[in-house]
């Protein structure tokens, strides 16, 4: 295992508590929460949080940053690209599809979240 947590900061955490409980529903999880006003998703060991920024500033999005989340099939990646559209995101880059990179086959979609944070939903084609 590579990664244990990703938080993203928010500065509407309602806001992304709808965007992202749409797209997680697509992959079966459902949000845990703490008195400290976090959202957690939390799925075979592996924790995906949105927060206000800890030290009282306004959250912005990383500049080059991309997280990325593995799904299970190419319609899946189009179900969660478009909840994601229907709850607050935004498409950005190509429509969802086909990459090619070092040799392999990619199914992608790219959004922005209502914060402007970067994610991708993917599938690797066999």
């Amino acid at each position: 295992m590579l990664f244990s947590h990703v938080f993203v900061g928010s500065n509407d955490i309602e806001k992304s508590k709808k965007f992202y409980d749409a797209l997680f529903k697509v992959v079966g999880v459902e949000a845990i929460g703490d008195t400290t006003g976090r959202l957690m998703y939390i799925k075979d060991n592996q924790l995906f949080g949105i927060t206000k920024p800890i030290d009282g500033q306004t959250a912005i999005p990383g500049n080059g940053m991309t997280i990325g989340f593995s799904l299970d099939s190419e319609e899946q990646v189009n179900e969660w690209h478009q909840a994601g559209i229907n709850h607050g995101g935004k498409s950005v880059e190509d429509p969802p599809g086909i990459r090619e990179a070092g040799g392999k086959k990619m199914y992608l979609a790219y959004l922005r979240d209502p914060d402007g944070n970067k994610l991708c939903g993917f599938y690797s084609i066999r």
